[in-house]
């Protein structure tokens, strides 16, 4: 908007710079929208030079109040929980050393397993009750020799050899690379499940807020389905914004109206006390519309009903439950955006700030003191020099 006012000016940076009292490339940079003035006082007097109308200065005026409220920072941010260690790999097993494979037989037993070797043939003892050799066999007519014939019969199974002489079966080794991948693949589904991101599972006993997938502190610059179920228990007890996830100004807000209703410290963060009460719905954030408090505005305002109106719409956008923070730690609160100041001052409560019946007569009361609007002078600032404003009551 600051652009087209200039271009509608035709005046360069330099020659308005000169009547805003201050520099053409700050100006420059304030048209381009890299940077928000501080003082909303540059960005009226370079509207002015530049002619705009009353209309256009209130919302300029609710423009900067837009952008300066999300260049401040935010208070309390939520400390981030400690990283959990990552735990050390498990080691690679090692694969035992494949022992010399014995030669085949030329005649493997038909029982015998196809990986497994083939016995070796031990000669077989005479028995220990014999005390000499038997007699030789009387000869018999010489024939033509078979083979198989010839073949001795086939000797008992050998005595099993030593376990450290025992050849490894192949099946046994498969089975042994087979149990190396698996516990390969159980050390890393540990690992990943250590360095795993922050966020909520999709297998959650119990309310999510209070469960492991949430940490202990949630806050601004957060986005995950933590904040999504904070918003939607937010939205549950009454209160309008947006469920997306991300945790920003709005919903920071909100969740300071909820602690303040719900008679805890407005930290501007969740915390376990305020989970806890999100579930038990502590608070109920339904108010009146934007209608309705303009129209009751105009009521208890009745000298100046407009100016009255703008000026709430300029502080809140007209809602009861608004809360702005300064950079000094105080806040502004509800329709009027009292401060902290004239709370002390009318003996009212940030709880009494978000009824707006109250906020709106303890705003009639703080302009009564000197009929005028000075309690809100950046709001009022439009109405005070626009062209053709009304005087200020005095």
């Amino acid at each position: 908007m600051l652009r087209m006012l200039k271009e509608r000016s035709g005046r360069s940076y330099e020659a308005l710079a000169k009547r805003v009292g201050t520099s053409g490339s700050s100006l420059h940079r304030y048209c381009a929208g890299a940077k928000v003035p501080a003082d909303y006082g540059v960005v009226h007097r370079f509207a002015r030079e530049c002619g705009a109308t009353r209309a256009e200065l209130q919302e300029l005026h609710r423009l900067w109040v837009l952008a300066d409220a999300e260049r401040r920072p935010a208070p309390d941010p939520a400390p981030e929980p400690a990283p959990a260690p990552e735990p050390t790999p498990a080691p690679e097993p090692v694969p035992a050393p494949e022992p010399d494979s014995a030669p085949e037989p030329d005649a493997p037993r038909p029982d015998s397993r196809p990986a497994a070797p083939a016995p070796v043939a031990v000669p077989v003892a005479a028995p220990a009750s014999s005390a000499e050799p038997a007699p030789p066999a009387a000869p018999e007519p010489a024939a033509a020799p078979t083979p198989t014939d010839d073949r001795p019969d086939p000797a008992p199974d050998p005595a099993p050899a030593p376990a450290d002489a025992t050849p490894v079966p192949r099946d046994r080794r498969r089975w042994a690379a087979v149990l190396a991948v698996v516990a390969l693949v159980l050390a890393g589904g540990v690992v990943w499940w250590w360095t795993r991101p922050a966020g909520p599972t999709a297998h959650v006993e119990g309310p999510l807020l209070l469960s492991a997938a949430c940490p202990p502190v949630i806050g601004m610059g957060q986005h995950d389905e933590c904040v999504r179920e904070v918003q939607v228990l937010l939205s549950q007890a009454g209160a309008h914004l947006d469920v997306d996830g991300d945790f920003g100004p709005q919903t920071q807000r909100r969740v300071i109206a909820f602690q303040v209703l719900a008679d805890l410290q407005p930290r501007g963060v969740v915390d376990e006390p305020t989970k806890h009460a999100l579930y038990e719905r502590r608070a109920n954030l339904v108010t009146w519309t934007p209608e309705q408090v303009e129209a009751r505005v105009r009521e208890v305002f009745p000298e100046e009903p407009d100016r009255a109106a703008g000026i709430a719409r300029c502080q809140s956008f007209l809602d009861p439950l608004h809360v702005l923070p300064n950079t000094n730690g105080t806040r502004n609160w509800g329709v009027f955006q009292l401060s902290d100041a004239l709370l002390r001052e009318f003996g009212g409560t940030p709880r009494q700030a978000f009824d707006p019946e109250w906020n709106i007569r303890t705003a009639r009361r703080a302009w009564a003191r000197y009929r005028d609007f000075r309690d809100w002078p950046h709001c009022d600032q439009p109405f005070r020099t626009a062209p053709g404003a009304p005087p200020t009551s005095g």
